[in-house]
């Protein structure tokens, strides 16, 4: 009866044995994954801290827009300035606001319009940097897993060309193809999981700020539609 014991005194099993015994199209499977989760954690680090920034500009501008200062002295500050944010919206709606006073608009509702659309033209911006690169750890927390499997299943041919070869059953001979297969496994995994929390936190956190964002934008649309009444009535 043929020795069924596991892998004998010799056969190391450790992670880099593993991987240094592994053939090219695993390896390539493991350091792409492996690659693949170090860029998940840049974005996710990156990607924190750029919302932590965010929140904070929009608290200190939310602060300064209802501090009772003058539209045109916020907007002479900002103007000039990358503002990020509420800021951006406001710069945008300011511009397009005195663009059109400047050439003489008398259409109240096409000038609400223009700075509605000029609005939202900010707010996509705003939000295409904000949600910018989210799109990488979707596809790696859905991917990732079968890249991993690939690798299991290459693993596992070779487990079984090992035995073919040998003529042996002896786990000596199939358990680094396993553990092989096992590894690439357990990368795929390691890569996804972290992608798929991670997407789903960020996500949520930029649809928030989003929603503040949006917010103020239809707060301030209210405030513009207000003050071009007023002075569509002094020219009448």
């Amino acid at each position: 009866m043929e020795n069924l014991s596991l892998a004998e005194p010799g056969v190391q099993l450790s992670v880099w044995h593993l991987f240094a015994q592994a053939g090219w199209v695993v390896k390539l499977v493991m350091i792409g994954l492996l690659a693949a989760s170090i860029w998940t954690w840049a974005i996710v680090v990156d990607k924190l801290i750029a919302f932590s920034r965010m929140r904070g500009a929009l608290n200190r501008f939310e602060q300064i827009f209802w501090s009772g200062q003058s539209l045109e002295e916020l907007y002479r500050t900002l103007a000039d300035r990358k503002t990020p944010g509420m800021g951006a919206i406001f710069v945008a709606a300011m511009r397009e606001w005195k663009k059109s006073f400047e050439k003489g608009a008398k259409s109240p509702l096409g000038l609400q319009m223009r700075i509605d659309k000029a609005m939202d033209l900010a707010l996509t911006r705003e939000m295409e940097k904000l949600e910018g690169r989210l799109g990488f750890l979707a596809t790696i927390g859905s991917a990732g897993p079968f890249i991993g499997l690939f690798g299991t299943v290459v693993g596992i041919m070779t487990s079984f060309q090992a035995i073919a070869g040998s003529k042996s059953t002896n786990l000596a001979v199939v358990a680094p193809g396993i553990a092989e297969a096992l590894l690439a496994t357990a990368i795929g995994l390691l890569a996804a999981i972290p992608a798929v929390i991670a997407y789903n936190k960020l996500s949520s956190d930029a649809g928030k700020i989003g929603v503040r964002m949006e917010g103020f934008a239809d707060e301030f649309s209210a405030i513009l539609s207000r003050q071009i009444d007023e002075k569509i009535a002094q020219k009448a």
